[in-house]
């Protein structure tokens, strides 16, 4: 009995040996399987992004020759519920918006196709314009800030701003504009249907939708140009936490 049981024991592992695929082909396998992986969690879960620039301060971190936020940007919440007003994203550009944008890829082909595939896995960034704003008013609203107004009007009523940078960056011209609308006077002007009006927390030096109020678009963005919804922060250490998109319309 007892050699029966090792003579099947035996059987067993030499089986299982003869059935372990070689070395060579299982590393290529294993690879290939954590590249599909991280693929389909880019494309349809989230990916992450840096933060290159002051224009979300305090919200986000980012700066020149700093160590800006990582954020992580989630692609599944849209898919269920639409942006709302308060909501951090990171889009893609318009055409107004990507004057002056310079693509990273390589002029060389073969260097330019590795960066494409690069891209796919999270490994390079996409060759393409995307930015980090807060929509502050949606498709259909009336957006605002006028002599007088006590912030940015959105129908008629003031927004939250209790999320912005104070003090401000940069002083405003009286002339032209006030602290209270963060920069210049602009509006009123109605959004597009299906579109978004995007502003920086750090009102005074961001380049948002109200430096491209005279394109196709009133300087807003379309829905189909969202990449996701920002989350959270997820490197430095010492700034890792949620992102806050609070209700910022009355």
């Amino acid at each position: 009995m007892y050699g029966g049981q090792r003579l099947l024991s035996s059987f067993l592992v030499t089986d299982t040996e003869k059935k372990q695929a070689p070395w060579y082909i299982e590393i290529p396998v294993v690879i290939a399987l954590t590249l599909l992986a991280i693929f389909l969690l880019q494309t349809f879960v989230g990916r992450v992004y840096m933060i290159p620039s002051q224009s979300m301060e305090p919200t986000l971190h980012g700066c020149e020759g700093c160590t800006g936020d990582r954020i992580f940007v989630d692609k599944i919440s849209y898919n269920f519920s639409e942006p709302e007003a308060g909501d951090v994203v990171v889009f893609k550009g318009t055409d107004s918006w990507n004057q002056g944008f310079v693509s990273q890829r390589s002029e060389n082909d073969v260097v330019r196709s590795l960066q494409n595939v690069g891209s796919y896995i999270g490994l390079v960034a996409p060759d393409e314009n995307d930015l980090v704003k807060r929509i502050v008013a949606t498709g259909g609203q009336t957006v605002s800030c006028e002599a007088g107004d006590p912030g940015v009007m959105v129908d008629g009523e003031p927004v939250d701003d209790s999320f912005i940078l104070q003090p401000a960056a940069f002083p405003v011209s009286p002339e032209t504009g006030s602290e209270a609308c963060g920069g210049d006077y602009f509006g009123p002007l109605t959004v597009p249907e299906d579109n978004y009006f995007m502003m920086g927390d750090n009102r005074t030096n961001s380049a948002d939708s109200r430096a491209h109020i005279g394109d196709e678009f009133q300087g807003s963005i379309p829905e189909e140009n969202i990449r996701g919804k920002v989350q959270f922060i997820i490197f430095p250490f010492n700034r890792i936490g949620g992102v806050d998109d609070p209700a910022i319309q009355q």
